[in-house]
């Protein structure tokens, strides 16, 4: 009789398989509902096994969040640095750090939520690995804002300063609005951006003429 294989998961799919098949769901579930509110048996329901072999798998709920978390983070890091790139100080860094996120986040939005929970457990080491991913993304975004302004010949640090809170909610608002809207492709998204950018350009022009 034939030992089944150590690494096969419940009804034989094979446990690597099994545990993204989890951390899938899990994304999803914590992305779309929040960590208060994000249920396990919900997710254990959606993959199609038990609460207690999601506890077998990850141990606690906090402890599947940062195994959601870490792979997000990660990645979203990565897509940024690589995007900024030596010319961070050119125009169209903006718009490609965009496409790039947009792109990265493609086929899983709801992930952009897990980064950026805000009822995380308080001193938790969930809480502390957001937060450490939260304030190398702010690092990156301060550092950059901070070029584009010395090349167009401000070097007013407040300047700076307040360019990167603008920046930030940018960001954060068309994640938003592109959540709500899954039709919109990455490219659609990025098209849309630098016609949002010219517009406000122009804004910008008429209201200082000269």
């Amino acid at each position: 009789m034939a030992t089944p294989s150590p690494k096969a998961g419940t009804k034989g799919v094979p446990r690597e398989h099994r545990r993204q098949q989890i951390l899938a769901a899990a994304t999803r579930e914590f992305g779309t509902r929040g960590y208060p509110a994000a249920s396990l048996p919900a997710m254990a329901e959606h993959v199609g096994v038990t609460k207690t072999l999601l506890h077998q798998y990850f141990g606690t709920k906090e402890d599947l969040y940062i195994a959601c978390l870490v792979p997000v983070g990660d990645r979203l890091l990565e897509t940024i640095r690589t995007a900024m790139g030596p010319d961070g100080t050119t125009a169209q860094m903006p718009l490609r750090v965009l496409h790039a996120l947009f792109s990265a986040l493609e086929g899983q939005r709801e992930a952009w939520f897990v980064l950026y929970e805000p009822a995380l457990p308080p001193g938790g080491e969930a809480a502390r690995r957001a937060a450490g991913y939260r304030s190398a993304i702010d690092r990156l975004a301060a550092g950059g804002t901070a070029e584009l302004l010395r090349a167009a010949g401000s070097a007013d640090p407040l300047d700076a300063d307040a360019l990167t809170y603008v920046w930030q909610g940018l960001v954060s608002t068309l994640v938003r609005w592109w959540v709500k809207h899954p039709d919109q492709t990455p490219a659609a998204m990025t098209e849309r951006c630098a016609r949002l950018f010219a517009a406000a350009a122009t804004l910008t022009a008429d209201a200082h003429p000269g």
